[in-house]
């Protein structure tokens, strides 16, 4: 069975003047002739993608769009009509995202994140930005200090929502934050916790023994790079931590206690140096 909106495998089965047809009725699909790889024989296998073209007939293609069903991307709106935006996906028909889909009406050469759905009636794709209503905002599949993908969608004067593994949603609160992050940005983030209530909350640092040996490592080499002096310590204010090392001063003393009881530095009111 051919998966409309998804990557598919499929055999050549014959060779007409516009193009090549995959799989075997009644479920044959065209591959135009512009996207047939070069010395491809009937009987070969091809990695295709397959959507509806413009009178909702299936055709394949051996372009990548930037999002398959079930995915979430960053997409840039190329038009703006009466019944809906068109996206940018990566192949040639557009992507619609209808104006109920919209929970702000979308402007053209501006960018939004949205999920790639397909209506299960009639094998239609199209995109929506209301990401929580394709999305769960709570999972008993997570565990806390679990590693994910990450999507940022949204913005909050607390606080960024991300888009975790394409499927479910979570929160990344700025003051936890100590490096700069902007709506449509990727990250590898960290199930931090999950509330009572079952919605997630992220984090970007690895929980736990991991983190420490991380920011202990960014410590060290941020010695390395000054000649084994820097003037911090755990006296330094957090405005003056989060600006040098882009972590909070809590984490910093646990990172500068690590090297220090491994007899990497020593520490004194004038900062940090590393041992001879």
């Amino acid at each position: 069975m051919i998966n409309i909106g998804s990557y598919n495998e499929l055999v050549v089965e014959r060779e007409v003047d516009f193009g090549l047809y995959l799989n075997k009725k009644p479920e044959e699909v065209l591959l135009p002739r512009k996207y047939v790889p070069k010395n491809t024989n009937i009987g070969d296998t091809l990695r295709v993608f397959v959507y509806l073209d413009s009178e909702e007939r299936p055709v394949a293609t051996t372009l990548e769009p930037k999002a398959v069903v079930g995915e979430c991307a960053y997409l840039r709106a190329t038009d703006i009509t009466a019944f809906g935006a068109f996206l940018d996906w990566g192949l040639e028909k557009d992507l619609l995202v209808p104006g109920k889909e919209q929970p702000v009406k979308m402007k053209k050469g501006k960018k939004y994140v949205v999920k790639v759905c397909r209506d299960e009636k009639d094998g239609r794709i199209y995109a929506s930005a209301n990401i929580k209503r394709h999305c769960q905002d709570q999972s008993a599949d997570l565990t806390p200090g679990q590693k994910v993908e990450l999507l940022i969608y949204n913005l909050t004067d607390f606080a960024f929502t991300a888009v975790i593994d394409n499927n479910f949603t979570g929160i990344l609160y700025k003051d936890q934050l100590f490096e700069s992050i902007r709506i449509g940005d990727r990250r590898i983030g960290y199930i931090h916790k999950i509330r009572d209530d079952g919605k997630i909350d992220l984090t970007l640092k690895q929980p736990g023994y991991h983190s420490i040996k991380e920011s202990s490592d960014i410590v060290l080499s941020y010695l390395k790079e000054n000649d084994g002096v820097i003037p911090y310590h755990d006296k330094s204010t957090p405005e003056e931590i989060k600006r040098a090392f882009s972590m909070s001063k809590k984490e910093f003393k646990r990172a500068i206690g690590k090297l220090y009881k491994n007899g990497i530095i020593t520490i004194a009111d004038q900062g940090i140096r590393l041992r001879q």
